[in-house]
Order: structure tokens, then C-alpha cells, then sequence
């Protein structure tokens, strides 16, 4: 059994590869482009991957190709109708990143409010150690108690971020993009209402046409003026020239981004334009991604082979 890891680079240099080896040879490479990918695969029973696309031409020649493991929930990179038509079975991984990413919600949610990246500034640059007062109070922040907190999209992120922002005293409301989610322990409202009402509007839904540009100029428009943006769903979602037009005429407070409409960032993307601005704060993807839930990843993936290898998830196409 030959296994072939594309992308070990995307799980990380800290993370240990070894348990794949009880299933077979295993080739390991950091990166691969589209071009390189052929020849990569043409011998492999087993190929792990995460962003290649695996279609026509990458997989043509992988005769022997039985499986795809693909090391993320998302399988909008691999052509259905192909490993179909070729009994490719293809399984993906899901709820590894819950907890990392609704961490990583507020870890953005607190950077903003609190001014942090302006108080840590003042010390560092000398500005404390010249001051005749013990504090500094140049950016006033609230707190979060009492605040409304509005959810897009309730999975079980969604979920999650619901009860952390209860247990900090919200009130939680929540905009089904589907219209067809009800959750009895929160109140669902349209997302007019939601933008109105909320001081704090994190999204964690998927990318699909419902979705795509929901965050533009108009809707905008509906949100407080001191209310604060948080992304962490999928980066097409928000209309990134809307937001920095919304950042700069004030309608809204801030903005916290860990996804983008291209990955990496373009260098002409109209984010960078507001780069020192510290009202929008950018991370590059990296809310799925603690050492504990990148372990679980791999774990589910190993157990996703082993399932298939013992005859549980033969033809299976997520």
C-alpha cells in the first residue's frame, strides 16, 4: 500500500507524521503545485491532500488510486463527477477545529476592543516610562457583559462562540443563512435585525451563494457604528472594498478578518491600503490551526483510512 502526503507543509512542521506508516509506504512532501502533482500520485493507493486540485488532469495517470483523504471539512477542490466515474472513495475530516477557532473568535474579539495593540505600543515605544500617571487611558474600551452578540451561521462553531459569549454575560442572537436552521436555546432574527441589534457580529458559515458577498456597503449600513466585525467563516463572504470603505466612513467600529477572498493575501488586495490602521486586524487563516486541533486532524484522518482499509467506507464519496 503506497500512501502519498501532498501538503505536509499545511499540517505543520511540529506535527508527527509517523503513524501513517503503519498502513504502508509513505511519501511525504512538503508542497506540491498542480504540475508536480502526476507524477506524484501515479503510483499511490492513498493520496492525502488539502488544497490541490484532484481532477482530470492531476489524477489521470493514478491508476491505482483507491482513496483521497482530504485533511479538511471543505472538498470543494476535488471533482466529484471524476473520482465517481473511477470508484475513488474520498473522505474528509470535520469538528477537529471547534474549539481552536472559537478561541481564536474572541482572541481577535478582545485585540480590538480592549485597544490592545495601541496600549502594548505606548509601553514599548517609551510613551508609559515618560508618563507622571500610573495608567493610560487614551482609548476608552467597555465591556463585553450586557453586550448583544450576533451569530452567522450556527454550526457547531456557531455553537460554541454562543455559549463562551453568554458565559461573558451576552445576550445571543443568531441569522440562519440557510433559513432553515432553528436552535431553541438562542433567538434566531433576519440579518437586518441582527446587524441592528449587535455590538459583536462574528460569521461562521459556509461559502455557498446565500453567502457570498452578504457583508457588503448596504448591509454595512444596518450595523451600530460602534459595533465590531469578525470573520472567520470564509473570506468571500465579506466584500473586502466595502469594508475598508465602511472602516473609513465610520460605519462601523472595527473589523477582526482570519479569512480572505484570496489566500495568501493579493498584494494589490485594498486591505493592505489600511495596514496601519488599528481598527482592522488581519490573521492569515490560522483559526483552525492549534497544535491540539491539528492533532485531532490527523488522528481522524488516520482513522478515516483505517475504516476504509477494513471495509467500512468502500466507494465512499463525502
Amino acid at each position: 500500500m503506497r500512501l502519498v502526503i501532498l501538503e505536509a507543509e499545511s499540517l505543520g512542521k511540529d506535527m508527527d507524521l509517523s503513524g501513517f506508516s503503519r498502513f504502508g509506504e509513505v511519501t511525504v512532501y512538503e508542497k506540491t503545485t498542480e504540475e508536480e502533482c502526476p507524477e506524484r500520485v501515479r503510483e499511490a493507493d492513498i493520496v492525502i491532500c488539502n488544497k490541490v486540485r484532484m481532477c482530470s488532469r492531476t489524477l489521470s495517470g493514478a491508476e491505482n488510486l483507491k482513496l483521497i483523504c482530504v485533511t479538511a471539512t471543505g472538498i470543494n477542490n476535488i471533482d466529484l463527477d471524476y473520482v465517481k466515474r473511477h470508484n475513488i472513495a474520498v473522505t474528509n475530516v470535520a469538528g477537529y477545529s471547534t474549539v481552536s477557532v472559537a478561541q481564536h473568535t474572541f482572541a481577535m474579539y478582545f485585540y480590538l476592543a480592549e485597544k490592545l495593540r495601541y496600549y502594548d505600543d505606548y509601553v514599548k515605544n517609551g510613551s508609559y516610562a515618560s508618563s507622571s500617571l500610573f495608567t493610560c487611558m487614551d482609548r476608552p474600551f467597555t465591556e463585553l457583559e450586557g453586550k448583544t452578540w450576533g451569530i452567522i451561521g450556527l454550526g457547531a462553531i456557531g455553537r460554541k462562540v454562543a455559549s463562551i459569549a453568554q458565559a461573558f454575560g451576552c445576550r445571543v442572537i443568531y441569522y440562519s443563512t440557510s433559513g432553515a436552521h432553528d436552535d431553541p436555546d438562542y433567538e434566531r432574527v433576519d440579518l437586518y435585525r441582527l446587524l441592528k441589534d449587535s455590538d459583536v457580529v462574528s460569521i461562521h458559515a459556509p461559502l455557498n451563494e446565500a453567502t457570498e458577498n452578504l457583508m457588503n456597503i448596504e448591509t454595512f449600513a444596518n450595523m451600530k457604528r460602534n459595533a465590531i466585525l469578525i470573520n472567520v467563516g470564509r473570506g468571500s463572504i465579506v466584500n473586502e472594498r466595502d469594508l475598508c470603505c465602511a472602516l473609513r466612513e465610520g460605519l462601523i467600529a472595527g473589523a477582526a478578518l482570519d479569512v480572505l477572498s484570496s489566500e495568501p493575501i493579493r498584494s494589490d488586495s485594498p486591505l493592505l491600503k489600511m495596514a496601519d490602521d488599528d481598527r482592522l486586524y488581519i490573521t492569515p487563516h490560522i483559526a483552525w490551526a492549534s497544535k491540539e486541533a491539528r492533532t485531532r486532524l490527523i488522528g481522524l484522518v488516520q482513522k478515516n483510512i483505517a475504516s476504509y482499509l477494513e471495509g467500512g467506507m468502500e466507494n465512499r464519496v463525502v
